[in-house]
């Protein structure tokens, strides 16, 4: 088996093939890029013509790398042209048939001792080798698009594949400057077998109405800090191709969170399956367009306008960090605030912990001392909720338990004047049972802040069914003048960003779980391949493992779906008082301060 990889051939040059020709002839091998499609091959030329040239005008590459690069690079619409190749990478399109046939004529055409490479993302390396007269050269080797800038490769290994050929592409890849993970076969490996799942979730709470498009797209973007949302990013990998992957998915796991949204499939009849196509769940300028114009789903800008209530004055309940962070965001917008505790002493803690957080904005240029003052000066600590007697909007973020917070809710309606709107913060729990607690259940309506308050943008507007219109646009109003950006959603649970993130993350831990790859190669495959700012374990240790149980429990008893039961190895770290960070040990171990 030949470890040297000098001369690789691609076959397939469509984008994806295209860019991995690019990362190997920028890396100094010669590279053989192969597509019966003759416009393909001139368009692969031209591509790489494009881009080096880019990468000179940045500083990347210099014009003399440029000109050796484009040297190795050469085309042919014969497969017999890989004869010579060392590696052969296949990503021709997603089928057992054609694959399978590329495999069978590649036997009788490169040297035994060549490695064949899938660039699959859903179908079985396993079946594939299968048809290999040599399966023990046989592996998967999957780029993620752009492949020069994306730095994970999934190594893929079958049970029939020879460690040194795992060894060479494995060598090969970080020669090329990108980052290997080692998986076994099972369709969408480590990054796509979470990211689709998630994407499903998202296609599905689209088409089931539950909130715009425009606002699960940036509930996703603004909670979570990912760089697209879940349904712009399915225009751009193709919604035929998502479609594919998820049935691939499903036909092994047979998990219902895989069983393909039935809108993928109705898109994709139609010919509208994303940016390829000019349509898909957004509208683009042009077939391969990258721009999204309106379109008869488009909100119109004052959708949301409407008679609301007038604010002044704003009471925050609660002394914990979720709190004393939204009591800031309100102040610093020149809101009037009463920051009330169980305690006056707790209040004034609270409030302690505003002005720490105020002088570091000063510190750090961002705040004025002169705005710090005058912030500060806005909020008023007390140590009863009989100080919210004249608030216009009361806002309580209190423990995340659905007795505690009704009573609370309870003593409001007794404490808060009439025509008052009453907001809870709950990430999780039926806020129309919060509102019941009341005698005004219109006036009630959910305002889930995301933390740290001051420095996250996006509000999750819950109503319910009984939430008065006039409530919505005033709290629609608030969320423009404290600087949030506002996404409406219906009461269930999760609302948007942890209904779909936190299967996401349970999904991950089913992995461990099943030893089908390490934390680590986890938490760097969808922070490379998916963009993620944190892998999942890295995340569940910040959140707390706790919280993140109680959040999967409320998934699961809501939706009841078997997939959405949480993990058994959360439960047991749980038990363990393994809670992450505030523990000092959760997945990983953390020094304790």
């Amino acid at each position: 088996m030949d470890t040297s990889l000098s001369t690789i051939a691609v076959v397939g040059l469509g984008t994806m093939g295209t860019g991995i020709a690019e990362v190997l002839a920028l890396a100094g091998r010669e590279v053989i890029g192969i597509d019966i499609s003759e416009a393909a091959a001139l368009g692969a030329v031209t591509s790489l013509e494009a881009s080096t040239a880019r990468a000179v005008g940045r500083g990347r590459i210099t014009a003399q790398e440029r000109t050796e690069a484009l040297a190795r690079f050469r085309t042919s619409d014969d497969l017999r042209t890989a004869a010579d190749a060392e590696l052969v990478i296949e990503v021709v399109p997603e089928t057992y048939e054609i694959k399978q046939q590329v495999f069978r004529e590649l036997d009788a055409i490169v040297s035994p001792t060549a490695i064949l490479a899938t660039g699959t993302n859903a179908l079985s390396v396993t079946r594939l080798a299968a048809e290999s007269q040599h399966p023990e050269r046989v592996l998967g080797l999957h780029f993620f698009n752009p492949a020069p800038a994306m730095k994970l490769v999934e190594v893929v290994s079958s049970v029939l594949t020879a460690p040194p050929a795992v060894e060479a592409v494995t060598a090969l890849a970080r020669e090329l400057g990108k980052e290997p993970v080692a998986v076994g076969d099972r369709p969408g490996f480590v990054a796509d077998g979470l990211l689709f799942g998630y994407l499903n979730q998202a296609a599905a709470m689209y088409e089931a109405n539950y909130a715009s498009r425009e606002d699960i797209d940036a509930a996703m973007k603004l909670g979570c800090g990912l760089p697209m949302g879940p349904l712009a990013l399915l225009d751009l990998i193709g919604i035929d191709t998502a479609r594919t992957v998820l049935e691939a998915m499903y036909a092994e796991s047979h998990d219902r969170l895989h069983a393909p949204a039935p809108v993928l499939g109705q898109l994709s009849s139609a010919g509208l399956t994303g940016r390829k196509a000019g349509r898909g769940f957004y509208t683009y300028d042009a077939p391969g367009g990258q721009a999204v114009v309106p379109d008869a789903l488009t909100p119109a800008a004052d959708a949301a306008s409407g008679a609301g209530r007038d604010v002044a004055s704003v009471g925050v309940a609660g002394s914990g960090t979720m709190a004393s962070g939204i009591a800031e965001v309100f102040a610093k917008a020149g809101y009037d605030v009463v920051l009330a505790a169980r305690s006056q002493e707790k209040a004034d803690v609270a409030k302690g912990r505003i002005a720490k957080s105020l002088e570091r904005s000063v510190t750090k240029g961002r705040l004025t001392a002169e705005a710090r003052d005058e912030t500060l000066a806005r909020i008023t600590a007390a140590g009863s909720l009989d100080a919210f007697a004249e608030v216009d909007l009361a806002v309580e973020a209190v423990a995340e338990d659905l007795e505690i917070k009704q009573q609370l809710f309870a003593a409001l309606d007794k404490v808060c004047r009439p025509g008052a709107v009453l907001a809870t913060t709950t990430s999780s729990l039926p806020v129309v049972a919060i509102a019941r607690a009341t005698a005004r259940p219109e006036d009630v309506i959910g305002m889930h802040f995301f933390n740290p308050a001051p420095a996250m943008k996006l509000v999750e507007v819950v109503r319910t069914v009984l939430t008065a219109d006039d409530v919505h646009a005033t709290v629609r109003a608030v969320c423009a003048r404290i600087r949030k950006h506002p996404v409406d959603c219906g009461d269930r649970a999760g609302f948007i960003v942890n209904a779909l993130l936190f299967p996401y993350l349970n999904n991950a831990i089913k992995m461990v779980e099943e030893h089908y790859a390490s934390l680590d190669d986890i938490d760097a495959a969808m922070k490379l391949g998916g963009g993620y700012p944190m892998g999942p374990f890295e995340l569940l240790d910040v959140v707390g493992l706790d919280v993140s149980l109680a959040i999967e429990k409320v998934l699961h008893q809501e939706f009841r779906d078997p997939g959405l039961a949480p993990a058994p190895l959360l439960e047991h770290l749980v038990a363990a008082g393994c809670l992450g960070r505030k523990t000092g040990r959760g997945f990983r171990e953390y020094a304790r301060r």
